[in-house]
């Protein structure tokens, strides 16, 4: 690895995504190799130039890289101070299979603000590591638009309501606390596809739902304060990791911590 190289990489526990790779590079070019999962890339700074089956092509930071599974591919930074790189490396089957490699091949990268946003926004739960319901949703529909892009008819969705859905849900989230549920169970309780249940829900509702089971989830820590429990008990009773995860939350919603807000 060169001199002054930065790499931090896990697998986050859920599915789909088999590893997370954020990197910093200021000199390092990387040989030819391939990965067994789709890369889906983005450069925070710089700009990288890669071959792809013996094509080559470049990446800049308004961009969005998808390399398929099994295919050789090489890296190299652009501009002599180097580049900053984010990675999701996604289990083959995620996007369709083999069938989609071709179209990957051809066109590897998307200039597409809204998937780049998206893939940003994912890596910020996964360094967070703690929200999982808005980890699975925000990948399910990263997962759509890049299904999109490989067939090429990448559509913004109509704003078409389904009320019934969104209660269902809804009603299958204030079931489920403070356990928590799953984007894939709640899918199969409520016979919906998991990318309807998320557009669904948000138009009925004004917010994914994930921040509608954090918001029931401090409500409920509201309730267990003022009874005068002390905070680290409430955090786990109302369904967050701990006390700092509740803290968070707390703060964000109410501009108080915990402490002070049941505070005589």
């Amino acid at each position: 690895m060169s001199s002054g190289a930065q790499v931090k990489a896990w697998r986050p526990a859920m599915d789909g995504v088999v590893e997370v790779l954020h990197a910093y590079f200021p000199s390092h070019a990387y040989p030819s190799h391939t990965h067994d999962a789709w890369t889906v890339l983005i450069v925070d700074e710089g700009a990288v130039r890669y071959d792809l089956d013996h094509r080559e092509h470049g990446l800049a930071q308004a961009q969005v890289s998808l390399l398929p599974p099994n295919v050789p591919h090489d890296g190299r930074s652009v501009h002599p101070e180097g580049f900053r790189k984010r990675v999701l490396y996604l289990d083959p089957d995620r996007l369709g299979g083999a069938g989609l490699v071709g179209a990957a091949v051809d066109t590897p990268e998307y200039v597409d603000p809204v998937l780049r946003r998206r893939i940003h926004q994912l890596h910020g739960v996964l360094v967070d590591g703690r929200e999982d319901l808005e980890a699975q949703s925000r990948l399910t529909l990263i997962e759509e638009r890049l299904q999109q892009h490989l067939r090429q008819q990448v559509i913004d969705p109509p704003d078409r309501r389904d009320a019934a859905v969104a209660t269902k849900l809804r009603e299958v989230l204030d079931g489920h606390l403070p356990q928590g549920i799953t984007l894939d169970e709640a899918s199969k309780l409520v016979h919906a596809h998991p990318v309807h249940l998320v557009r669904a829900f948000s138009r009925e509702y004004g917010m994914p739902p994930h921040r509608y089971l954090t918001g029931r989830r401090v409500e409920l820590a509201r309730r267990y304060l003022l009874e005068g429990r002390p905070t680290a008990e409430v955090a786990v009773l109302a369904g967050f990791y701990d006390q700092s995860h509740l803290n968070r939350h707390f703060r964000k919603m109410l501009g108080v911590s915990p402490s002070r807000f049941a505070r005589p």
